[in-house]
């Protein structure tokens, strides 16, 4: 009798070799995100890491949750400068000063926005006519760092009041909310 050799799936090789990394991969990167709270929170996480691997922030997301009031845009746009440094001192976060108060400052141009266009979802998933974009990458090589898609939605974001929203940090935005598909092809979550 033969034995059945269970293969692992193929994935994208920036998560392989760590769990929460997989499991971030096969369940939340790339899925399209409708929710404006959810898309909020991802901006803010994706400008905390800034200039750190993505790792490094998934696994303090629960901790973030925490510090930043369940990453509610109202009350992080009410924090005060002794919020602030309340935040400061909060080892289970990145302690950067900049990156703090971007928060609450995206927490602010969040609100404003949301209430000019309704909806921070609505308005950002304009950009891509409410579809995916769908890329056809092979190979972590061809995937770029920004596009003249997140150039655009970065200038407007900055535009609008927002903070550590460059085109690099747009696109990895993008990327992990959904509105574009970089999984590359032969990953077994491309086509979902």
């Amino acid at each position: 009798m033969g034995h059945i050799v269970k293969t692992a799936p193929v994935r994208c090789p920036w998560c392989v070799g760590d769990s929460l990394y997989e499991r971030y991969h096969d369940r939340e990167w790339g899925r399209p995100q409708r929710s404006s709270q959810k898309l909020f929170e991802a901006l803010i996480l994706d400008g905390a890491q800034a200039g750190l691997s993505w790792i490094t922030i998934l696994r303090r997301r629960e901790n973030y949750r925490a510090a930043f009031d369940g990453m509610d845009p109202e009350k992080i746009a009410a924090y005060t400068p002794k919020d602030v440094e309340r935040l400061l001192l909060d080892g289970r976060i990145i302690r950067n000063r900049r990156k703090i108060e971007s928060a609450v400052t995206n927490a602010r141009a969040y609100l404003a926005l949301s209430e000019k266009e309704g909806s921070f979802s609505k308005w950002l998933w304009g950009f891509v006519d409410g579809e995916p974009i769908i890329n056809r990458f092979k190979t972590m090589a061809e995937v770029p760092s920004s596009t003249e898609l997140s150039e655009r939605i970065s200038g407007e974001l900055k535009r609008r009041g927002f903070s550590f929203v460059g085109p690099t940090i747009v696109y990895a935005f993008m990327q992990a909310e959904g509105l574009v598909n970089d999984h590359l092809t032969d990953c077994f979550c491309y086509g979902r």
